[in-house]
């Protein structure tokens, strides 16, 4: 049975974790668009999408604070074949999400060990997803406090660059305003990409919100202090640095240089720190991501979808066989290419996303005495118009992404192959479901 353990400051950190990790990749945003339309990307992106899905988020959560999350809250609002379709997308992005952060584990590993061979690199890969899982079969509750160890550590390693940029800041960061090489369009959409990746993942945390005490007000308060830690975490950092060094040297995997270039008589001391920031960053993403990403087989299992095996859990009340189910098929998809990644990443989250935006617009129509502890105060019109904002800026990025041969088109189809699996993965289990139902009665 499942155990009610985590409090709001374990999910604060769980969810920064859900979504940031500290300001890692940013470094490659403004090298892809310049620093002016880096810092501008990064101040709209949270405005017009992270605040519009933190309130529709927040108030799900509170609504329906279920083990599940979203896979239960579309559900409710749609049934079982699209709550299938929710779940079905979350895995798809899963497997592309939890790929990356081995890779960048592996990033910032070399900055103390340069020579890594491949087959070195995979198997450093596989010590961080295992790492991680040797966490999460312990529990949710160890997941929240390790989280919060890991996060104080970063972000007091960016703070302290950041204080030792001050004195050496000589031109305004926020110049020039765009990259004079930058690829126009296509180099636009992988940087809205990487924007939309440094702030997604707000409802992640909510599949475990069965093991949340007072679930109803802990998620919502949760969300209220991340938000801000999160935006906080890329803007202090980038608007020191850029200030303090020349941007045009900036590369993915750089900020150790950064820092370094940032740190006066510091340098060393804090490229060291923040390389060491950057695989604990890799790692603790890793391990709060499990945890919620794990949740889902676990919920679809005990819906009859999946093997039932799935839906057990230990005598610590932790869906374990699902949490190690998911670290072996993530063990698989370490190969695949950081860049495709970030595109299919962000266009497989957001469809996922708007199938539960448009869960609360019909809860509300449909139940509208359904709520709880906290309610957007704004009526049903007002909350469609405000989940439409984050699905403009989806489409937004779709659109760039058909100008980027590289990376968006690929992403594009693969996301495409994915949504097309869906329904028929959704018949076969319900067919399966359909016999093990009769053969049982």
């Amino acid at each position: 049975m499942l155990r009610r353990s985590l409090t709001t400051l374990p999910l604060v950190f769980i969810l920064y974790f859900s979504t940031s990790g500290g300001a890692f990749t940013t470094e490659t945003l403004v090298r892809k668009v310049g620093p002016g339309l880096a810092l501008l990307i990064l101040l709209l992106v949270p405005l017009v999408y992270s605040i519009p899905e933190v309130l529709i988020v927040g108030e799900l959560a509170s609504m329906l604070p279920l083990e599940g999350g979203y896979y239960r809250w579309v559900q409710r609002a749609f049934g079982p074949f699209w709550a299938f379709q929710n779940g079905w997308l979350t895995w798809m992005y899963s497997l592309v999400d939890m790929a990356i952060y081995p890779v960048l584990f592996n990033q910032y590993l070399a900055y103390f060990v340069p020579s890594l061979g491949p087959g070195a690199r995979w198997a450093v890969s596989l010590l961080v997803i295992w790492s991680a899982t040797a966490i999460n079969v312990r529990g949710a509750l160890r997941v929240g406090r390790t989280s919060i160890v890991a996060g104080t550590f970063i972000i007091l390693g960016f703070l302290a660059v950041s204080v030792a940029a001050l004195p050496r800041i000589d031109h305004h960061p926020w110049l020039p305003f765009a990259a004079p090489d930058h690829a126009g369009l296509s180099g636009l959409a992988v940087g809205l990409s990487i924007a939309l990746w440094n702030y997604i993942g707000w409802d992640n945390a909510s599949t475990a919100q069965g093991e949340v005490r007072d679930a109803t007000r802990t998620y919502p308060r949760a969300l209220a202090f991340a938000l801000p830690l999160v935006t906080a975490g890329y803007f202090v950092p980038l608007l020191a640095t850029l200030g303090a060094t020349d941007w045009r040297s900036w590369t993915e995997g750089g900020w150790p240089e950064i820092a370094r270039a940032a740190g006066g008589a510091a340098g060393p001391l804090l490229a060291s720190w923040i390389a060491a920031a950057g695989m604990v960053s890799a790692i603790a993403l890793f391990n709060a991501l499990l945890l919620a990403y794990s949740r889902v087989p676990f919920v679809v299992a005990s819906d009859g979808y999946l093997p039932a095996p799935l839906a057990r859990t230990d005598a610590n009340g932790t869906p374990r066989t699902a949490v190690v189910a998911s670290a072996i098929v993530y063990s698989i998809f370490v190969l695949i290419p950081f860049g495709s990644l970030v595109v299919a990443d962000v266009l497989l989250y957001s469809l996922a996303l708007a199938l539960e935006f448009a869960s609360l617009v019909r809860l509300r129509r449909s139940e509208p005495t359904l709520r709880g502890a906290f309610r957007i105060p704004l009526g049903a019109n007002a909350v469609t118009v405000l989940a439409v904002l984050p699905m403009l800026v989806l489409l937004t990025v779709a659109v760039l992404s058909f100008y980027d041969g590289e990376f968006g088109i690929p992403a594009l189809l693969g996301t495409a192959a994915a949504i097309a699996l869906g329904p028929i993965t959704f018949r076969i289990a319900a067919r399966k479901k359909l016999v093990t139902a009769s053969i049982d009665g």
